[in-house]
């Protein structure tokens, strides 16, 4: 890759945050769009140290197409992270989940074809297949949203499909399965489980049945930018997977072993989704992303959440009130 100045939006979160440290070891220059606060924050960019020089920092609004605009100029390639994704506040907000995730994303299309992007890389989600109808889920799975959050990213795919289709812009669809890992909101159930096995007398979860395709936010990262280089990649929609299912009870007791204390599960009910909502199965195939781009997850399970639970313990005393930022 040369040092071209690439874009990341939604640069300041969990996944982007990886993703602009990734590039930045690669040699490239990072322009990471983070959304503006009244404190100035970057978010989880703060974390990165090394190669900062290469690094260029914007606030801005995804909501903001003048803003978007004026982020992707002079960038050919753009990585777009930018979203909300906390599943439950979509239940109560779905209005805030289409202006960014789906009226965001068409900001960002609508740029990269004025500006002649050369690839565009869209995040999509697991979320969007709702419970598996077979497994391992490939890329023709059929879509079934089970929540609002999960029908704007089923939009936001189709929206950037579509501008592929009618304006032969060079568009990737990555549809990462349930990343873990450092820097993850603490809503996600890695971190939550984690977080109470190391300070709590027990683990307050809804459900240990639904079984889940983890993958390690280094990992992802490296298939973010295995795909973007990928020609073959253009105008597909394309799994990251381990294909290896782990059941919420069964990712208790490997977070329990690590840690090194036994904590009882809690029943809650405040943590269970609508009925109809909750997704059961999420198993993927990677067999696309490895015959495209040769990527495959190299992070065992359980190297992953021993690296996760080491920097939760590290940041313990803040960490309930951390944010995903966008």
């Amino acid at each position: 890759m040369s040092a071209e100045t690439v874009l990341v939006t939604g640069a300041g979160g969990f996944i982007g945050s990886h993703l602009v440290e990734e590039l930045l070891q690669r040699g490239q220059r990072v322009r990471a769009l983070v959304r503006y606060t009244s404190s100035g924050g970057t978010g989880f960019l703060q974390e990165i140290t090394r190669h900062r020089e290469r690094l260029e920092v914007v606030h801005g609004d995804i909501r903001d197409a003048r803003a978007v605009r004026q982020a992707a100029a002079g960038c050919r390639r753009i990585y777009h992270l930018a979203a909300l994704i906390g599943i439950p506040y979509s239940y109560v907000a779905p209005d805030s989940y289409v202006a960014v995730n789906v009226q965001g994303t068409l900001h960002v299309l609508e740029a990269a074809r004025e500006l002649g992007a050369e690839r565009v890389v869209v995040t999509s989600t697991s979320e969007v297949y709702g419970t598996a109808q077979y497994t391992p889920i490939d890329e023709r799975h059929p879509l079934n949203a089970q929540s609002p959050y999960a029908a704007t990213k089923v939009g936001a795919d189709q929206l950037a499909l579509s501008y592929h289709r009618s304006y032969e812009l060079p568009v990737t669809v990555v549809r990462p399965f349930n990343t873990y890992g450092p820097r993850q909101s603490a809503r996600a159930v890695v971190p939550t489980v984690i977080t109470q096995a190391l300070a709590s007398d027990g683990i307050h979860l809804g459900s240990l049945d639904p079984v889940r395709d983890l993958v390690f936010v280094k990992d992802t990262a490296r298939g973010f930018v295995a795909l973007a280089d990928a020609a073959d990649a253009v105008g597909t929609v394309t799994n990251l997977a381990t294909g290896v299912g782990v059941s919420v009870g069964e990712l208790v007791e490997r977070v329990c072993r690590i840690v090194g204390r036994s904590v009882p599960v809690v029943p809650s009910a405040d943590r269970r989704r609508p009925a109809a909502s909750e997704v059961y199965r999420l198993l993927g195939s990677a067999k696309q992303a490895r015959e495209l781009s040769g990527w495959q997850a190299q992070t065992a399970l359980d190297d992953g959440l021993r690296e996760t639970v080491e920097w939760v313990r590290a940041n313990l005393r803040s960490y309930g009130a951390l944010e995903y930022r966008i």
